[in-house]
C-alpha cells in the first residue's frame, strides 16, 4: 500500500499577485498626488475684473490729504470798545480803507455824563494837590524866615557880647549888665541852632513830599487824558490799511460794548487755515511742508502756527506760502493740500487698494512669473500714505500682486486667471 504525499500550496498565487500590484499602484498614485499635485482650494477669476499692481523700490513720503481754506495773511478785528447808538456810517463793507479812516461814530449820553463827572473829580484832586504844594512851599519860606531872624538876633547879641566883654575886662561896665548880655546871647545862639536843625529836617521832608505831590499830579493828568480819550472810543477807525468787512450797520442801531462789528483784512498776501484729525496732533509741528496744485502749477506751503485746541475731533494749523502766492487766489477758497508728516526715505512700495479691507495687510495674492495664477502669501506692512503701503517683509521688487478687493475670493488660496 503506497504512502500519501503532502501537497504544498503556492505563496504567489494569481490572486495575491493581483492584490500586490493593486496596492503598489495605489501607493504610487498617492505619492504622486502628494508630491506633484496642487490640492489647495482654487478659484477661477476673470483677469479683466481685478487690478494688478507691481511692487517697486522708490522714495516713500508719509503724508495726509487735507482741505484748507484761504485766508488773508493778517486780519484785525473791529470790536466796539464802548457801546452806543450808531450816529453816522462813513464807510460800507467791502471798501478798501487806509489806516485811521473813520468807519462810523457812536453816541452815548450816559457815557458822556460819566466822563464829565470823572473829569470834574480829577480837576478837584489836581487843585487839592496844587494847594498842598503851595502850603508846603509857604511853610518852607516861613521856616527860612524864622532861621534868618534867629541868625540876625544871634549876630547882634554876639557883637554886643564881645564889646561888653572887653569893657568888663577893663571894669568899665557892671558885672550884672555883662551877665545879662551873656545870657541873652547864649539863648539866641541855642535858639538859632534849634531853628537851623528844624529847618534842615523840614527841608528834607519837603523835598520828598514835593516829589510825591508832583508824581500824584502827573498821574492825575494821565488819568484825565485817559478819561477824555474814552469818548474817542465812540469813533471807530481803521486800525490798518486793507479791505473792510462789517456787519449790517444803520443809523440809530444799538451797538453793545465788546460787540464785534467787523474786520480789516490785509490782502497783500494769504495764508491757508487747515483742519487736521486729532490723531496726527503729536506729529504736527511748525516747519512741516505741504503742496497743492493750482492753475496747473505745484505750490508749496509751510506750517507757521499750530492751534492745539481740539474741536469736533480736529485741530487747526496756519500754513504760509514758501514763495509768492498764486494769482487769482481768493479769500474763502478751498485747497486740497498734500501735507507731509516726515522726511522722505527709500522703501519697498505697494500700491494701495481694496485688498486691505479684507486682509488687514497680513497677506496678499502674488502672481506667478507667467501671470496665469495668483497664490496667497503672508506679508507685513509698515507706514502708509494715501497712495502706497511700505512693505516690511514678504514681497520682492518686481513682483506683481492683486490690489483690488478680495470680497468675492472667499477662502481660496489659489486664483486661476482667465
Amino acid at each position: 500500500m503506497g504512502m500519501d504525499r503532502k501537497i504544498e500550496k503556492k505563496f504567489f498565487t494569481p490572486k495575491r499577485i493581483a492584490m500586490m500590484i493593486g496596492a503598489l499602484v495605489f501607493i504610487g498614485f498617492s505619492v504622486y498626488v502628494i508630491a506633484f499635485m496642487d490640492i489647495r482650494s482654487t478659484l477661477n477669476v476673470d483677469r479683466d475684473r481685478i487690478t494688478i499692481g507691481e511692487v517697486r523700490e522708490d522714495t516713500f513720503q508719509e503724508f495726509v490729504q487735507q482741505t484748507g481754506t484761504v485766508q488773508p495773511i493778517q486780519t484785525i478785528y473791529l470790536d466796539a470798545i464802548e457801546g452806543g447808538v450808531v450816529q453816522q456810517v462813513f464807510l460800507d463793507s467791502g471798501t478798501m480803507v487806509e489806516e485811521g479812516d473813520t468807519i462810523l461814530t457812536l453816541t452815548n449820553s450816559g457815557l458822556q455824563l460819566q466822563v464829565m463827572q470823572q473829569t470834574s473829580g480829577l480837576y478837584d484832586q489836581i487843585n487839592n494837590v496844587r494847594n498842598s504844594r503851595l502850603n508846603l512851599e509857604q511853610n518852607t519860606l516861613r521856616l527860612r524866615e524864622q532861621l534868618a531872624n534867629a541868625n540876625a538876633e544871634r549876630q547882634i547879641l554876639e557883637a554886643q557880647y564881645e564889646r561888653e566883654k572887653t569893657l568888663r575886662d577893663q571894669n568899665l561896665i557892671a558885672e550884672q549888665v555883662f551877665h545879662q548880655t551873656k545870657q541873652n546871647y547864649e539863648y539866641q545862639k541855642t535858639r538859632y541852632e534849634i531853628t537851623y536843625e528844624s529847618f534842615i529836617k523840614d527841608s528834607v521832608q519837603a523835598i520828598t513830599q514835593m516829589q510825591q505831590l508832583n508824581d500824584s499830579e502827573q498821574r492825575m493828568f494821565e488819568n484825565l487824558d485817559a478819561v477824555q480819550r474814552i469818548l474817542e472810543n465812540l469813533v471807530v477807525t481803521a486800525p490798518i490799511s486793507g479791505q473792510l468787512s462789517t456787519i449790517e450797520l444803520n443809523q440809530g442801531q444799538s451797538i453793545s460794548s465788546g460787540e464785534r462789528i467787523g474786520q480789516v483784512d490785509i490782502l497783500d498776501d494769504y495764508k491757508v487755515r487747515v483742519a487736521i484729525d486729532e490723531f496726527h496732533l503729536s506729529r504736527i509741528v511748525p516747519g512741516l511742508y505741504g503742496t497743492f496744485s493750482f492753475g496747473g502749477e505745484e505750490h508749496e506751503l509751510m506750517i507757521s502756527k499750530v492751534y492745539p485746541v481740539i474741536n469736533n475731533g480736529q485741530f487747526e494749523v496756519d500754513m504760509e506760502f514758501v514763495n509768492e502766492s498764486p494769482d487769482n487766489l481768493r479769500r474763502g477758497q478751498t485747497l486740497r493740500i498734500r501735507l507731509q508728516l516726515g522726511e522722505s526715505a527709500n522703501a519697498l512700495l505697494l500700491p494701495r487698494g481694496g485688498f486691505y479691507q479684507t486682509t488687514g495687510g497680513n497677506w496678499i495674492f502674488v502672481l506667478s512669473p507667467d501671470e496665469d495664477r495668483a497664490v496667497r502669501r503672508e506679508i507685513r506692512l509698515g507706514r502708509q500714505n494715501p497712495e502706497y503701503f511700505e512693505i516690511i517683509s514678504g514681497l520682492e521688487p518686481g513682483e506683481k500682486v492683486i490690489t483690488s478687493s478680495y470680497d468675492t475670493f472667499g477662502n481660496n488660496e489659489v486664483l486661476v486667471l482667465e
